[in-house]
């Protein structure tokens, strides 16, 4: 199966002093507000690594719950926090933290879905920084 998605990028005047917007097909975000303040200091809007990292926890979160349904499981509850790390204008780390709930999983099989769901969701793959998980398995 081949999807594509899209979003498009809306930018006005330099780098610092210049304000932007973000808008997906699927108008979640709709014109929405970034700019040097909201990616490098504090401000309302949203960044290129903030995106990153939503893809990069839900995307994970997603095929952990395919690898535990396949295991023959159904998670109570995953939730998955990321955080990237922007370094000397290079993505440097992807560090994922899981607090997972599944009924009758036992640590070696949830451990091994989830090294499986680390190396092998799309995102994962698709970041050429290091990526981490933490994982608890309540």
């Amino acid at each position: 199966m081949k999807i594509s998605r899209k979003a498009t990028a809306h930018w006005a005047g330099s780098g610092k002093d210049g304000k932007g917007s973000l808008t997906t097909d699927s108008t979640v975000l709709d014109k929405t507000q970034y700019s040097f303040n909201t990616r490098f200091e504090d401000g309302v809007g949203t960044n290129p690594e903030e995106l990153i990292a939503a893809a990069h926890a839900g995307c994970f979160a997603m095929q952990l719950a395919f690898n535990i349904q396949q295991a023959g499981f159904t998670a109570d509850s995953l939730d998955v926090q990321c955080t990237i790390t922007l370094q000397d204008g290079t993505i440097t780390n992807s560090a994922l933290t899981l607090n997972a709930a599944v009924p009758g999983l036992d640590k070696a099989k949830f451990d091994e879905l989830v090294d499986h769901a680390e190396h092998n969701c799309p995102i994962s793959k698709l970041l050429k920084a290091d990526i981490s998980v933490e994982a608890t398995l309540a």
